[in-house]
């Protein structure tokens, strides 16, 4: 943590991802891990927002590292290929959607990366 001339706190993002994935476990609030970390229960959840949005990356718990989580999975027929001036290539990716929120992955994410973003999606705060 970095303290400002005019009192203002910066967390460095690693504390921030710890206290987010503390709220992944089971059993705790973010009231709780909030006051852990010494930070407004508002603020632990706009950093859980940031992670949902993938601009915060979370550590990958030692003891889930290599547990198997499945989802549902959709799948949909191709798009016909366009052809011409509108082609445009786009890189593979990996698509994760609960409700309105999507998120978008490169292919090269790892399976755990995945399934944690996932867990996070779809666990309550």
């Amino acid at each position: 943590m970095e303290i400002h001339a005019s009192g203002h706190r910066r967390w460095l993002d690693e504390v921030k991802a710890q206290a987010v994935a503390e709220t992944l476990w089971a059993g705790a609030t973010v009231k709780d891990v909030a006051a852990r970390f010494g930070v407004q229960p508002n603020q632990l959840s706009a950093w859980r927002r940031q992670a949902k949005n993938g601009d915060l990356v979370l550590p990958v718990p030692e003891d889930d590292a290599l547990e198997a989580v499945f989802a549902p999975l959709v799948v949909r027929d191709a798009e016909p290929p366009v052809r011409g001036a509108e082609a445009t290539r786009t890189p593979a990716e990996i698509r994760i959607g609960i409700g309105e929120v999507v998120v978008h992955l490169d292919a090269s994410t790892p399976a755990a990366r995945v399934a944690e973003i996932a867990r996070a999606l779809v666990e309550p705060s």
